[in-house]
């Protein structure tokens, strides 16, 4: 039975350490600021898109068909011009947030919820547990993400929930690692050692202890590994095994229009760059807002995160 809060036998056992308000720069607020906008476009972009992701440009706002739509400079009906086959490159910016974005939060989001658990489990429990879950999370971390990548996908074939759960198996590893280093800190702490003395039991330590110690290193991790799955995701899709046409990614619009470079922005070099700008926007504006909260935590957890 756990000791009443007022028996005077615990009154000197310490505490978990208070709980920081979370404080941002001017550079971190501009960060969430974009991030804000970049989730508000993969929820309601195909909906405000001029036109959908695979609807040709065949004429002219005053109705004269052009003889070929490829690469069509900026104008008043298409604001970024037109793709390789005159598809527009705005709108196909639009929904590719919703393809990029859903699949790497959803792919994050499965990381996490399995990385927490088995690291926290592993921290612990300690024993042959640790043991077989570390070996195990050493094996994955062994193959390169994007060699891992493309032979499960060369074998098991392309969709988005083959996306979202390779992504989310890849990055359980690191999520691992990073969990089990802070559970394995936390445990260690004065005052984890005073419930143990209270007679708290082991899931009373991980729900009110442990895990509200972790929730801001944790939450700062997340967002490095967002952009590496956002990376990883558009990378498969540039080489062909992500997002398959006639859908829009940021990867596959990248790859698609590498012809348009050379004949500059008024020729087609926008319908490569923009994706590939979309892409740097979101990633280190994630970034950036990932430094504050590390700053906010005095530096520490750039040293846990591998």
């Amino acid at each position: 039975m756990s000791a009443a809060p007022t028996d005077p036998a615990f009154e000197e056992l310490p505490d978990a350490p208070p709980r920081r308000a979370l404080r941002l720069t001017w550079t971190g607020k501009v960060s969430a600021g974009i991030i804000l906008v970049w989730l508000a476009l993969a929820l309601v972009g195909p909906w405000i898109a001029p036109f959908s992701e695979a609807e040709f440009i065949e004429e002219d706002l005053q109705g004269n068909y052009y003889l070929d739509p490829s690469f069509l400079p900026p104008s008043e009906q298409t604001w970024l011009g037109t793709d390789y086959i005159g598809r527009d490159v705005f709108s196909r910016i639009l929904w590719g947030a919703r393809t990029t974005v859903g699949i790497s939060l959803a792919a994050t989001l499965l990381a996490y919820l399995f990385g927490i658990a088995l690291g926290i489990t592993a921290a612990v429990a300690g024993g042959w547990i640790d043991v077989l879950l570390s070996r195990a999370a050493e094996v994955v971390l062994s193959f390169p993400s994007i060699m891992l990548g493309l032979i499960v996908i060369a074998a098991l074939g392309s969709s988005i929930p083959m996306l979202i759960v390779l992504a989310g198996f890849v990055y359980t590893a690191p999520v691992f690692r990073i969990a089990r280093a802070l559970g394995q800190d936390i445990m260690v702490q004065d005052f984890v050692e005073a419930a143990r003395a209270r007679g708290e039991g082991r899931w009373w330590i991980v729900s009110r202890e442990i895990l509200p110690s972790a929730v801001m290193p944790l939450a700062s991790d997340f967002g490095l590994r967002l952009i590496f799955i956002i990376l990883f995701v558009s990378s498969l899709s540039f080489l062909g095994l992500g997002v398959q046409p006639p859908m829009a990614d940021w990867g596959s619009m990248v790859r698609e229009n590498l012809s348009g470079l050379g004949n500059g922005f008024a020729g087609g070099a926008i319908a490569s760059l923009a994706p590939a700008f979309a892409i740097g926007c979101l990633t280190i504006a994630i970034n950036l807002v990932v430094d504050d909260l590390s700053v906010h935590e005095g530096g520490l957890l750039a040293d846990k995160m591998i």
